[in-house]
């Protein structure tokens, strides 16, 4: 492998983890094996030729068993810490010698991999780099920033939601020399996690698309978790910009004592916006200096979305021109208010839910002009806590009031709306009540779903992602199901 397709030599990633390089590749093992690595992987059934792989310790797996067949895969090195390699069982010296490969021991294997990201990052001092949080929006807003700036500028993202304490720093060493601009999503699924990823990342430019109930149930309250998304802003040094909706609740919390200049964002924050028509299901149609643009994601959290990534744009100076271009190239991602086809029209919106999202989805079908009957498929909204049961009762009191011609619950946590939609047929006239149906089972739930949509229905899928309701698509559409 011709070092110039490495990313770093193992000598500079353990020097500057402060770790200890066992070099048991190249000349000291007459191999061919190159000094350095092309790739990164935690997984070891990814791994590439010359890749690098990092062994974690997970709470079901211990990445450190996996070693060997990293090797086997065509590792060139691996990331290990100092209880594994005391380890006899594992023998990772030897196996190492036997395979003529390297090893680079630290104290954190997790804290290794995010400085090792951190310290590539840093190979490329002009790259514009921009992190992306919030409860909701993040992809999305990240997909329709990089269709817009991407015109205009050598643009990289993480791939797909690579997002995590572990992704984003995987994400990072796609990053190559010829990259101008960086969008990168942040995540969270702890308590402290976007101050790490940040510390990784350090953005130039950071936004966050809203303060929301998502993970509600990992830091307890909005206020906590308007701490920890705020977090994206603690690695500023004074020259970075923070963009922050104009609409949110929270701006003024989230605004002060930023070390760097603070924008507020929105539709009415552009000179150059003039409007906007709601086209229903074929999205909106945005009047832009003096252009109109068709833009394809219905309803109004994505036109949220679309003005964050707009913000994100003029930030970088990108051409009215390009906006347009960006925005009307945008399509759906799996799962996030896609318009499907078949025996009846389905709005596939089951990537993600949580109370704000699904009252919005909710929203937009009550709003829609349609000939059609109107049914409703609520999945479970997970990682809402002690706040669950409250949550999906506000659901149920929503789905009673709503335009449906029939509600479909799945899942344990939806027993709250079901309870609540049985309340309100109680307090109403019957005439009034909304037929419901509410079950565990996903095969019980396609089966009754199957037999009670006709031709001409419109159908929405909407629950957490671990309700997988895209596996009811092949059966409504009557076509094979080929996302993955």
């Amino acid at each position: 492998m011709a070092s110039r397709d490495l990313l770093m030599s193992f000598a500079e990633t353990a020097t500057g983890l402060g770790g200890r390089l066992l070099p048991f590749s190249g000349r000291q093992a007459g191999s061919s094996e190159p000094e350095g690595f092309s790739s990164v992987s935690i997984d070891s059934r990814q791994t590439e030729s010359g890749g690098f792989f990092i062994a974690l310790r997970g709470a079901a797996r211990d990445g450190h068993r996996y070693v060997e067949d990293a090797f086997n895969n065509g590792a060139s090195g691996a990331l290990v810490d100092e209880k594994a390699l005391a380890d006899s069982s594992l023998d990772l010296t030897g196996l190492a010698k036997k395979t003529g490969r390297t090893l680079i021991v630290v104290e954190n294997t997790l804290a290794g991999l995010q400085n090792a990201a951190r310290i590539y990052l840093e190979k490329f001092p002009r790259l514009v780099k921009i992190g992306i949080t919030g409860s909701s929006g993040k992809t999305t807003t990240k997909e329709i920033a990089a269709a817009i700036i991407g015109r205009e500028k050598n643009t990289v993202i993480n791939p797909g939601n690579l997002n995590s304490e572990t992704g984003l720093p995987l994400a990072v060493f796609n990053i190559r020399a010829g990259h101008e601009a960086g969008i990168f999503e942040l995540g969270m699924n702890r308590r402290g996690e976007i101050a790490e990823t940040a510390r990784v990342l350090k953005p130039n430019i950071a936004l966050i698309t809203n303060i929301g109930s998502a993970h509600i149930g990992i830091l307890g309250s909005l206020q906590a978790i308007a701490e920890e998304k705020k977090n994206i802003f603690s690695g500023f040094t004074g020259n970075e910009t923070a963009l922050i909706p104009s609409d949110d609740e929270y701006r003024s919390f989230l605004s002060e004592g930023v070390n760097g200049s603070v924008r507020l964002y929105g539709a009415r924050s552009f000179a150059e916006f003039e409007g906007v028509t709601d086209a229903g299901l074929n999205g909106s149609e945005i009047r832009w200096a003096a252009a109109a643009i068709h833009f394809a994601l219905p309803g109004k959290h994505n036109l949220r979305d679309a003005f964050a990534a707009i913000a994100l744009a003029k930030e970088l100076n990108i051409s009215n021109r390009a906006i347009k271009e960006g925005l009307e190239s945008v399509q759906p991602l799996f799962g996030r208010s896609e318009i499907l086809g078949g025996r009846v029209t389905v709005i596939r919106d089951c990537y993600n839910a949580n109370p704000e999202s699904v009252a919005e989805a909710l929203d937009f079908c009550n709003g829609l002009e349609w000939q059609g009957r109107k049914i409703y498929v609520i999945g479970s909204m997970l990682e809402l806590g002690e706040n669950s049961k409250e949550a999906h009762e506000k659901i149920g009191r929503l789905l009673a009031a709503s335009d449906a011609d029939m509600v479909f619950l799945f899942g344990e946590e939806t027993a709250a709306a079901s309870a609540a939609l049985q309340a309100e047929a109680v307090l109403e006239k019957a005439s009034a009540v909304i037929p419901f149906y509410h079950t565990l089972r996903i095969d019980d739930l396609s089966r009754v779903l199957d037999g009670y949509v006709r031709p001409g229905d419109l159908v929405l899928l909407k629950g957490s992602r671990g309700c997988a309701l895209e596996r009811l698509t092949g059966m409504l559409t009557a076509q094979a199901e080929g996302a993955a």
